[in-house]
């Protein structure tokens, strides 16, 4: 191994985009509670009043589906494993042409808001409870680890206790979501879209400095056998969301920065999932 390299923790600037990041969030859901009125109806609060336009619904159905768990755990996956995991992008193109072009059609011309509702519709109340309560389990189970996942990073990097982190996230989420509704979550998602890439993008380029550039990186990565797309899949990948791509690369530019000194071995960190 080469030198030994100590895992990064918070500065003081660190701290200062944190808390201003909870803080826009949270100023957010109070703005939200109050502007325009406030959430005065059902439909303001759930739907945004019918007047969201597509950008920041786009946006924010993105950072949805990208949560913590493939910012934090996508490097990770690419850092142990290679690169195979990203074919599951290829299924992305699928899904939303067949959500934009089958399904929405028919929610939107019936004016409903939910699957659920046509599931009432289609065949009886009875199928909408069960498909209710299954989804309410799936969301219950798929939050906690979406929680999870920034406060193990927060313990890491802080020092915070981690079930700390854990009731302080869920508290400001539920803070901003509860006041402002759907718009509210709409416009946080769009800022914390920002936030994630900037971040990706921070990592993205300090690790090509520090590693030589993006040959280096890319080096590193087909020698540690980390370029591995062809074990999943022999068809040739058009193209990935950002997101997903900036995840990727952050995964090989983690291994390319400690190749020779994997934190895991060393013990360093106590799971693949901390790195």
């Amino acid at each position: 191994m080469g030198a030994q390299r100590d895992i990064g923790t918070f500065v003081v600037w660190d701290y200062v985009v944190f808390a201003s990041m909870l803080l826009i969030s949270a100023a957010i859901g109070i703005y939200y509670a109050f502007a325009g009125g406030g959430q005065q109806t059902s439909k303001d609060f759930l739907m945004g009043g019918r007047r969201m336009t597509a950008v920041p619904v786009a946006l924010s159905l993105s950072a949805s589906f990208m949560s913590a768990v493939t910012v934090l755990g996508t490097p990770a996956e690419i850092y142990r494993f290679g690169i195979m995991y990203s074919i599951f992008a290829i299924t992305y193109f699928f899904v939303v042409v067949i959500s934009a072009e089958v399904f929405l059609p028919v929610f939107y011309k019936l004016g409903i808001t939910s699957t659920y509702e046509y599931l009432e519709l289609r065949f009886n109340r009875c199928v909408r409870l069960c498909g209710t309560v299954l989804f309410i389990v799936q969301t219950i189970l798929y939050t906690g680890i979406v929680i999870y996942a920034p406060a193990l990073a927060l313990n890491q990097v802080t020092g915070f206790d981690l079930w700390g982190a854990v009731v302080a996230t869920g508290v400001v989420c539920t803070f901003y979501c509860t006041l402002g509704g759907l718009k509210a979550v709409i416009w946080t998602d769009v800022f914390q879209v920002g936030i994630m890439i900037a971040g990706f993008a921070s990592v993205i380029i300090q690790s090509a400095v520090i590693q030589g550039g993006i040959n280096g990186i890319l080096n590193d990565a087909y020698n540690g056998g980390r370029l591995n797309f062809w074990k999943s899949l022999y068809i040739n990948l058009v193209g990935l969301w950002i997101i997903l791509v900036c995840s990727v690369f952050c995964g090989l530019a983690l291994y390319s920065r400690y190749h020779d000194c994997d934190p895991w071995t060393a013990k360093k960190v106590s799971a693949a999932d901390q790195v």
